[in-house]
């Protein structure tokens, strides 16, 4: 496993994420990561899984505080400024008195952005959270909540070869935050990509193998792939013995798309526009 420092917090780079997971399914692939040797976890209160992804922690036999464990706060809580309670039931559901990472899960645009980090960072200062952190901001409203609450530790969002995510990233490594990738395979068009299946063959490996080594490989990013069977939670974890070569992280790189975008809902900000488009 490889680590990220956030002052006294020590964050897996590898995750495990759990959107679209339910029920049985969800406590299975938890218990089924942590027994792989994943320790980061990661869902939110919108995945309507927080009690199964508890349950899973519970049974996993991992220590909690061995687990780095992240939820999301609804667009509706930010909205309502009910941030402290909506943490409070997501800490319920969970079965736990803390998390160690909490994200607004979207920028609300009604709210001004230093007024929701900082409703945030109150739940941080009440023990509630031992880092708290941001999910889909632009660059625009990532630099406001840094100027207004410094010890914002994450920013979540896509990234996956097809999307350039340079504006942003610059931004993170800058102000020594992480990024945390979700949908890192992105809609599945770059595993198919020759460049990636030459290189996964060249190291004897999955091409979905091959772009979590990439993100792996560039400094502050993290990735929470989600699978559901043991073998591809297990080959996803299976990525910490082999390096790409700079030439490949290039031929990767240039898979970028000017749409390569897949998460964009009506709510979603104004996008930063990367080198791509």
């Amino acid at each position: 496993m490889e680590y990220f420092k956030s002052g006294d917090l020590t964050i897996p780079r590898l995750g495990f994420g759990t959107w679209q997971l339910k029920d049985d399914d969800a406590v299975e692939a938890v218990k089924i990561a942590l027994d792989t040797g994943y320790r980061h976890v990661d869902t939110a209160a919108i995945y309507e899984n927080e009690e199964a992804v508890g349950k899973g922690l519970k049974d996993g036999g991992v220590a909690r505080d061995e687990i780095f464990l992240t939820t999301k706060i609804w667009n509706e809580d930010i909205e309502k400024q009910r941030i402290a309670d909506a943490a409070d039931e997501s800490l319920s559901r969970l079965g736990t008195d803390y998390v160690d990472l909490l994200l607004l899960h979207w920028p609300m645009t009604d709210r001004p952005v230093s007024e929701q980090v900082l409703e945030l960072a109150e739940v941080k200062k009440a023990g509630k959270a031992r880092a708290i952190g941001i999910s889909n901001y632009n660059v625009s409203q990532l630099t406001e909540a840094i100027s207004a609450c410094p010890e914002l530790a994450c920013l979540q969002a896509e990234y996956h070869p097809e999307l350039d995510q340079d504006p942003v990233l610059n931004v993170i490594r800058n102000s020594n935050m992480l990024f945390t990738a979700y949908s890192p395979l992105g809609r599945g068009d770059s595993l198919d990509k020759q460049v990636v299946k030459d290189i996964a063959e060249a190291h004897g490996r999955a091409p979905g193998q091959v772009l979590l080594r990439w993100l792996m490989q560039q400094p502050n990013v993290a990735a929470i792939p989600k699978a559901t069977s043991r073998e591809h939670i297990e080959q996803n974890f299976d990525i910490f013995d082999f390096d790409l070569s700079d030439d490949e992280m290039k031929k990767i790189f240039s898979l970028v798309e000017p749409d390569g975008r897949i998460i964009d809902p009506d709510w979603a900000p104004q996008w930063d526009t990367g080198v791509a488009a």
